[in-house]
């Protein structure tokens, strides 16, 4: 069950062309972020659509990956683990955001 631990799986589409940048002894990262739809009756039992934000890192290998296959609207699969992080601006100011460090890549859409 160690597998399990810390694992996301998610399909949805891109909003934007994924960010790559080379950095440190020759390593690539890709940031960009996808979009997934949960679809539920209200209690006047109309049709909605909840559309949730994701992002999505990937380095290395995954990220050149993403930076040759991947394109606005493109469907992916992701497998990967959740990461938390904060940072403190030049004003003292916290930030924290949850990415997901993507471990696997599928593209399920040929063209947009």
């Amino acid at each position: 069950m160690t597998s399990l631990r810390n694992s996301v799986n998610l399909i949805g589409r891109l909003g934007a062309d994924p960010e790559t940048k080379t950095f440190g002894n020759n390593r690539t990262v890709a940031r960009f972020s996808i979009a997934t739809n949960e679809y539920y009756r209200d209690k006047n039992g109309e049709n909605q659509k909840e559309t949730q934000w994701h992002n999505i890192v990937a380095f290395d290998n995954t990220a050149k990956i993403a930076e040759k296959f991947l394109a606005k609207g493109k469907e992916v699969a992701i497998h990967g683990k959740l990461n938390n992080r904060m940072w403190e601006d030049d004003k003292g100011v916290k930030h924290y955001v949850t990415e997901i460090i993507a471990d696997e890549i599928l593209v399920l859409s040929r063209d947009n």
